[in-house]
């Protein structure tokens, strides 16, 4: 069982970005605000969701907002859904336009992740320039790093809720019932770019871009390997608690419970 961090009061600041600073009791005064890198089918929409169930975030996905304008025939999807299904990069001012939007839509939940976003060094700018003016800069950056032999097979093995986000995988995550969605019954949906002719065009284009993206985040870059979710999901975990002093949601109402005892 994990436990608080005690802390001296502290605010880290590392280039033009803060963590958390924390209390002597190991209570949070930053929010958490942090951004998910990644090959396509590393697992950061799993990750992303333990990480919303278990800390409370808000999810942000540029793939999953992608995929929804597509599906409700926006301007937006329609402008991207022949670079996806071509599996080529959405062009950078429709992703910043897309993301800043739902950001400020979001301004008032103190905690959030980004999965997907930024993906080059300019849409990393962009962003620094948009939570700048909003006054909520990044404070982590978590790299995932899964052997792609096992990334293509999670790939062919996967299938989406379209409207949710959430994923399945044939593998390790089914669906209680075959090709319908576990809360709402719906039908799951293969992504397009979901084979292995796209997936190796993607991975070619993510690993040109991801060495200077890494690199303009190195003072708050963290790397994390696996194989599986299960085993890279308690590392990131664990590094939230040692860097921040904060808790799962599940732990901290169980201490709040003994300490009222």
């Amino acid at each position: 069982m994990f436990r608080n961090l005690n802390r001296v009061s502290a605010v880290i600041k590392q280039g033009n970005r803060s963590c958390f600073s924390t209390t002597s009791n190991g209570s949070i005064i930053q929010p958490l605000r942090l951004l998910l890198i990644g090959c396509p089918g590393s697992g950061k929409g799993t990750q992303s969701s333990r990480l919303v169930k278990n800390f409370g975030v808000t999810h942000i996905s540029s793939g999953d907002l992608l995929r929804k304008n597509i599906k409700e025939g926006t301007s937006l999807g329609q402008q991207t859904k022949q670079y996806i299904q071509d599996g080529k990069l959405v062009p950078d001012n429709l992703l910043v336009s897309l993301i800043n939007k739902e950001l400020l839509s979001q301004i008032n939940d103190v905690n959030w992740l980004l999965d997907g976003f930024p993906r080059t060094l300019n849409q990393a700018k962009a962003l620094d320039n948009t939570l700048n003016k909003i006054s909520q800069p990044l404070n982590l950056v978590v790299n995932l790093q899964v052997p792609e032999d096992i990334i293509l097979q999670r790939i062919m093995d996967r299938w989406v809720h379209i409207p949710s986000g959430r994923v399945y995988n044939l593998s390790y995550n089914p669906p209680r019932n075959p090709g319908l969605d576990d809360l709402t019954g719906e039908p799951l949906s293969k992504r397009p770019d979901d084979t292995p002719e796209v997936f190796k065009v993607r991975l070619d284009q993510h690993h040109a871009m991801a060495e200077p993206l890494l690199d303009y985040y190195q003072d708050i870059v963290v790397h994390v390997k696996g194989n599986t979710s299960d085993e890279i999901y308690p590392q990131i975990e664990r590094e939230l608690i040692h860097r921040f002093g904060t808790l799962p949601i599940q732990e901290e109402q169980v201490e709040l419970s003994a300490g009222l005892n």
